[in-house]
């Protein structure tokens, strides 16, 4: 197994650039009057506008980032079932919180006993209070005590919500499993693929094919059912790449070879972004909605090559500080993503609304990236008070 350095500093940046378009993207959908690239393609369009390339970034990066998780935990010693209920716990979490936001989104806005803004509020101080980074010299009594108040206040929500769709009141339910959802078993697949592979790169790049000919028969139209877990196997496909070019990124550190980086990424980078495009016309076009090959591909290699850019900037160069206003993103990503379930929850429980002004055109877009900052800026002042998620 071929060993990364304990930290890449472009992983990170790259992560936290992509949090903040994540929250400006998501913001800007409430927007009126915003040129249409920038929002999400509709789910019958062959289309990819440039929200529709955030998430599979995110999933990408998860990819990125898995091996240099597990084998810090190898170079400490951890055992096989440690490292097992590492990673089973970590994907537990996500699935989760997951599972909560999607039937957050399917809440019954007349049949609730208590409003749904209150209710999605609520979740998300639960997720806090069973996942907060606990200072280690905590008394064990006082973080088990909070962590319990976190399970019973999701158990008490899962109780007391109603949900369903076309009149229909039912409890809760897995319509899907939301973004976190999503990474939580693509992430549970990956990680269980590489723990059992051990690293090696034959092993990765086999599973990985295999993932990719599931997702183009299924878009091809070879078969139409959704495998259990893997589903299209697309959210598996942009995690496992991830993972390969980092097994790729320390190939070349061990054989001392970091000057080929920049020609096998970028020429990786393009190829893939020219196969989207090439098999876009026979295995049902090019979709986020639809997680077809052509997205896959494409999104695969947009965000390599901006890797690529990253490594460049802040691991050669040394430009981490050009990064510094978002860089709690980066090291508190989940903390990031479920800061906006207060803001959004909160305007809503008090029936606050922006004027109109903010909500339209070129002013609503600045309105929602200064939105992004300023929440990342919150997530940064909650870090030096250890107030973050950790999983």
């Amino acid at each position: 197994m071929n060993q990364l350095p304990k930290r890449l500093l472009s992983i990170d940046v790259l992560r936290a650039i992509t949090m903040l378009l994540m929250i400006f993207v998501n913001d800007a959908s409430g927007v009126k009057h915003i040129p249409e690239w920038i929002d999400h393609a509709s789910g019958k369009a062959d289309a990819m506008g440039f929200a529709d390339t955030i998430f599979p970034a995110f999933l990408f990066i998860v990819g990125l980032s898995l091996p240099f998780a597990i084998k810090n935990r190898m170079n400490k010693g951890d055992s096989f079932s440690s490292m097992l209920t590492y990673v089973l716990t970590r994907s537990a979490a996500l699935i989760i919180m997951g599972f909560f936001h999607v039937n957050l989104e399917n809440y019954a806005l007349t049949a609730g006993i208590i409003p749904q803004a209150l209710w999605g509020i609520l979740i998300t101080i639960g997720f806090f209070l069973i996942w907060l980074d606990y200072p280690e010299n905590m008394a064990k009594a006082k973080r088990y005590t909070l962590i319990g108040a976190g399970i019973l206040l999701l158990i008490v929500m899962a109780i007391i919500y109603k949900g369903g769709e076309d009149g229909v009141i039912q409890g809760m339910r897995p319509y899907w499993w939301g973004i976190l959802g999503i990474i939580g078993w693509a992430y549970l697949v990956c990680a269980l693929v590489y723990l059992l592979a051990k690293g090696k790169m034959n092993i990765l790049v086999i599973v990985l094919l295999a993932f990719v000919a599931i997702n183009i028969a299924r878009h091809a139209g070879v078969f139409k059912f959704k495998i259990p877990v893997l589903g299209d196997a697309s959210a598996v496909c942009l995690v496992m790449g991830g993972v390969i070019i980092s097994e790729i990124y320390a190939l070349l550190v061990s054989k001392n070879k970091t000057q080929l980086l920049w020609v096998i990424f970028g020429a990786t980078g393009l190829l893939l972004i020219v196969l989207g495009l090439l098999i876009r016309p026979y295995a049902d076009g090019i979709s986020k909605i639809r997680s077809t090959p052509a997205w896959i591909f494409i999104c695969s290699g947009i965000t390599l090559l901006f890797f690529e850019l990253m490594i460049f900037l802040v691991d050669v160069k040394g430009k981490k500080n050009w990064f510094k206003l978002i860089w709690p993103a980066g090291t508190s990503t989940l903390t990031c993503y479920l800061m906006p379930y207060f803001q959004v929850y909160i305007l809503k429980l008090f029936h606050l609304k922006y004027p109109d002004v903010f909500n339209n055109g070129a002013i609503g877009l600045v309105r929602s990236m200064a939105t992004a900052f300023i929440l990342i800026a919150l997530v940064g002042l909650m870090e030096k008070k250890r107030l973050r998620l950790k999983i």
